[in-house]
């Protein structure tokens, strides 16, 4: 299985927003399960009804496997990906109960001013029980807010749109919770070892770029038949 993920990790990545940080090389694989465990606490949170990440996480909690996906909402790669790949990985995977997707934020604020007002948006859109609505709008939208001054307003609309009460958000945005949410997020995806967005960590290996639905499945369904032998 791993060696299977190692000859993805072996392709040049297709496409993604990088950071300044350097890669962190050989020791990124052992970085990012320690990463994995402590900020999400996949194993022995999935199957608890507290989990953290459920309100952002599509799938069965016993899935065979668990996909983290670490993105950027202001990423014109992780707009691609939102757009053109994921919708086939949850028609074929994720409904089907093989996998456990997972958001995690990791906004490249140096490259997007306004990533992490959006992450933000988002998991108080998770904490009202919508961020998948609102995950799907940011990103359909991202041409819109991506290049205002301030977002906020255009935000705004997008709450009203999936039904989330203003006054409910605004209180949401206005205390730290939000905020500390995403720096646990990005700070987690960095010492997995990623520098760019999107990147997924799967089973044990990260997957840099965004890549067509052909590549998930490759790595998917190999690491489901190592799992399940089916």
């Amino acid at each position: 299985m791993t060696f299977r993920i190692g000859l993805i990790l072996g392709f040049a990545a297709l496409c993604g927003c990088s950071s300044s940080s350097p890669a962190q090389g050989s020791g990124a694989k052992a970085a990012a399960a320690k990463a994995a465990a402590a900020t999400a606490k996949a194993e022995p949170a999935r199957r608890d009804t507290t989990d953290p990440l459920a309100s952002r996480a599509k799938g069965s909690p016993t899935a065979p496997i668990t996909v983290y996906e670490m993105s950027d909402f202001q990423c014109p790669f992780c707009r691609r990906h939102a757009l053109e790949t994921w919708p086939a990985i949850e028609r074929e995977y994720v409904a089907t109960g093989k996998v456990r997707w997972v958001f995690l934020n990791y906004p490249l604020t140096s490259l997007h001013p306004n990533a992490a007002a959006a992450a933000q948006f988002a998991m108080c859109a998770a904490d009202a029980g919508k961020f998948w609505p609102v995950h799907d709008l940011l990103y359909r939208h991202q041409d819109t807010w991506a290049p205002l001054k301030d977002p906020a307003p255009f935000l705004m609309t997008l709450a009203d749109s999936v039904g989330i009460p203003r006054a409910r958000i605004l209180a949401c945005l206005q205390s730290p919770k939000a905020r500390e949410t995403v720096e646990a997020d990005a700070a987690g995806a960095a010492r997995a070892g990623a520098t760019s967005t999107p990147s997924f960590y799967v089973e044990g290996g990260m997957i840099v770029g965004a890549y067509p639905i052909s590549v998930f499945r490759q790595v998917l369904d190999s690491i489901y038949r190592v799992k399940t032998g089916k």
